[in-house]
């Protein structure tokens, strides 16, 4: 199990006392030990509880970039996420003509973040990927039907980011199931007045698909729909790399309720509702990747 170490400062002793019977403290107010993500998650609960008007913060190993991650609490030290990399972000102390440190990276955030800029003449971009969304009529793609498409494809610099969008209303010869009405508010007047055929919205959707890695929330089952439809109608499969931002998620909150997009959106300080509209989801999906540690570095470059 990976290490967790936990810092503290200026908190109420019978918080020390409670952390020393999970953990060493090494050094005044300094504990290590070593938990799975639940217990971790549980410690780092019971501190935030208990911390009063103290600092706090939590390290735990990572499979990330640069193998670990952070988070602080009433520190004037932020954490910030940079192209996937956190970074400490430092207040500023004294003034320049004291010779203090101004306000900005620490020394070894700007290390990580110029030896990841560059690589491989990547400094100026990022992967280019396609957020994917669909409603369908039920849970089964052997014998229910997609309903709506919406993606988005997300290209362009870290300086001038762009967005193309795709949206796709799908006539189907059957009834909308009530509960699919009432969940998505699509009726089959909609769909008959602004709808196409699967077909057509198939070949679209390919040729807007392009090379780039697939992102979605759930996206397995998104992907399920999309092939069996794909080759009921003979044509190929996808083959794009996918990426499941609800697999981050679980990994980074590993003690919310559920995973439901609607449950983890207020984690991330996210005031949505989910329509469950296939474009309009696909923007939430899209807004919630920003907000999630290690996305951006498990986005593939080689899509």
């Amino acid at each position: 199990m990976p290490m967790t170490v936990i810092t503290l400062k200026k908190v109420p002793n019978s918080l020390r006392g409670d952390l020393t019977k999970w953990m060493q403290e090494i050094a005044t107010g300094v504990y290590i030990g070593n938990f799975n993500s639940r217990i971790r998650e549980k410690l780092w609960n019971r501190v935030l509880e208990n911390v009063g008007d103290g600092e706090a913060t939590l390290s735990y190993a990572s499979q990330n970039e640069v193998g670990y991650l952070f988070t602080t609490f009433n520190s004037e030290r932020r954490v910030v996420d940079v192209e996937g990399i956190p970074l400490v972000f430092l207040p500023a102390i004294g003034g320049e003509q004291g010779g203090q440190n101004k306000k900005g990276f620490s020394q070894a955030g700007k290390f990580h973040r110029a030896r990841r800029f560059s690589a491989k003449g990547k400094s100026e971009a990022h992967p280019s990927f396609v957020v994917l969304d669909l409603e369908t009529t039920g849970l089964d793609p052997e014998k229910d039907q997609i309903i709506e498409i919406g993606a988005i494809l997300m290209k362009g610099s870290r300086k001038q980011a762009t967005r193309e969008y795709f949206h796709r209303l799908i006539k189907i010869q059957d009834d909308i199931p009530d509960q699919i009405k009432k969940l998505t508010g699509i009726s089959r007047r909609e769909l008959e007045e602004k709808g196409v055929s699967l077909q057509e919205a198939l070949k679209d959707l390919v040729h807007f698909l392009g090379p780039f890695q697939i992102v979605g929330y759930g996206i397995s089952f998104d992907l399920r729909f999309l092939n069996q439809a794909l080759e009921k109608n003979g044509m190929n499969t996808i083959s794009n790399k996918s990426l499941d931002l609800m697999r981050l998620v679980k990994k980074e909150k590993g003690l919310l309720e559920n995973y439901k997009l609607q449950t983890v959106l207020p984690a991330y300080s996210i005031d949505r509702r989910v329509p469950h509209r296939a474009l309009e989801d696909a923007i939430i999906i899209a807004e919630l990747s920003e907000k999630v540690m290690g996305f951006k570095s498990s986005l593939k470059w080689d899509g």
